[in-house]
């Protein structure tokens, strides 16, 4: 019985192939408004995610605006954030600018940074070639530095700068490593930054405290409780002041980002869903001008012993056919545009399960939705009455 109600459906949708498109098409508009808003909002998402998380998403970031008691953190400061259960490291941070001298080269204004030996640790990318800043030279405050790609260009001219002494403001420095050349380093370029040990840096750019610094989580599931430890250690180091400093943690933003576009997708999937509703409408009114149609061949089946759920499972196949056959083509057509949107966009194409379940899901649910009321009327035809009328 289904396969022959199955049969009658697909042929009566083949026979009306103009209609049939025109019905189908609000469907395939849906669908694909569905996916491809969907499919994009997900690349540009995946997309800001892997970059939040490149930033470390289990690191927390302190920075200090300080009181007029106190500046930045101390020393001890740092050691109390490196005491924090759950802390695998503390890399404190301070900037400044000078000018930077080799033979008879001189660059200007180029930034100075100091940096530890976690910092390091837990970038490791940063290095082309030598070493990097180790704890040793932490402790015994030693003018060592790492150099960016422009700098190694314009004062060494291609030449091995390794074990090379350049001057910095007069103050002597041993190169031991180079920067790999990047775009972004610290949200500023590395290609003309100059590294050394941040308590080398605090006496050379005359700097009594630290401005910055990054917190290391031994596992991002600790979020929570290593950010309740530094916010009380900063309320104990800056007297409760709370305008005095800042907390911020990257596995929080990245959450709030990914709780936001969530959001926008299912927003931007409702108002696409309603060109759904429409097209469910269409069908549901084909449907009743079908059943109006065909109301002689509708008596006659019953006349000779068809039953009512036969008629109604008939016409319900039709109505589902038309839906998932719109559903089929919007789901490719989606996928089209997401592909070529992103590809655009730069972002990434990923096609997955739930997304093709969606289109599926929907489509069959359009129709059986629509598609109960007229085939419900065409079971509940009276024989002698549809045959007079035909």
């Amino acid at each position: 019985m289904i396969l022959e109600n199955s049969k009658m459906s697909w042929q009566n949708i083949a026979q009306n192939k103009m209609r049939s498109f025109l019905t189908i098409l609000g469907i395939v508009i849906g669908v694909a408004s569905i996916i491809a808003l969907i499919t994009i909002v997900k690349g540009a998402t995946g997309e800001v995610t892997e970059q939040m998380s490149s930033l470390g998403a289990d690191k927390i970031t302190v920075q200090v605006q300080g009181t007029p008691l106190k500046k930045g953190l101390l020393e001890t400061d740092i050691k109390k954030l490196e005491d924090i259960q759950h802390v695998s490291g503390v890399s404190p941070t301070l900037s400044g600018k000078s000018s930077v001298v080799y033979s008879k080269n001189v660059m200007e204004d180029v930034s100075i940074q100091g940096k530890n030996h976690m910092h390091f640790r837990k970038n490791d990318d940063l290095i082309e070639n030598g070493r990097a800043i180790n704890k040793l030279d932490v402790e015994s405050k030693n003018k060592v530095i790492l150099i960016g790609s422009d700098i190694e260009k314009e004062l060494f001219g291609g030449k091995d700068p390794i074990g090379k002494t350049i001057q910095i403001a007069g103050v002597n420095f041993t190169v031991i490593g180079t920067l790999e050349a990047s775009d972004s380093y610290s949200n500023e370029s590395s290609n003309d930054t100059v590294i050394m040990p941040y308590t080398t840096a605090m006496g050379f750019l005359q700097a009594g405290s630290v401005s910055n610094a990054d917190i290391y989580m031994q596992d991002a599931k600790y979020s929570d409780e290593v950010t309740s430890g530094v916010e009380k250690a900063m309320n104990q180091a800056f007297n409760y002041k709370n305008e005095g400093y800042s907390v911020m943690n990257m596995g929080d933003m990245i959450s709030s980002i990914n709780d936001i576009t969530s959001m926008m997708s299912l927003m931007l999937g409702g108002i696409a869903s309603i060109s759904l509703v429409v097209g469910g409408i269409g069908i549901m009114n084909m449907m009743l001008v079908s059943v109006t149609e065909r109301t002689a061949e509708i008596g006659l089946r019953k006349a000779l012993g068809a039953e009512p759920k036969r008629i109604q499972q008939q016409f319900l196949f039709e109505s589902v056919f038309l839906s998932l056959i719109g559903g089929a083509i919007g789901l490719v057509l989606g996928l089209v545009i997401a592909a070529v949107v992103c590809s655009i966009m730069g972002t990434s194409f990923t096609l997955s399960a739930s997304t093709i379940l969606l289109a599926v899901g929907f489509s069959a649910a359009i129709g059986v939705l629509f598609g109960f009321a007229p085939a419900k009327k065409a079971s509940q035809l009276n024989p002698i009455d549809a045959l007079r009328n035909s």
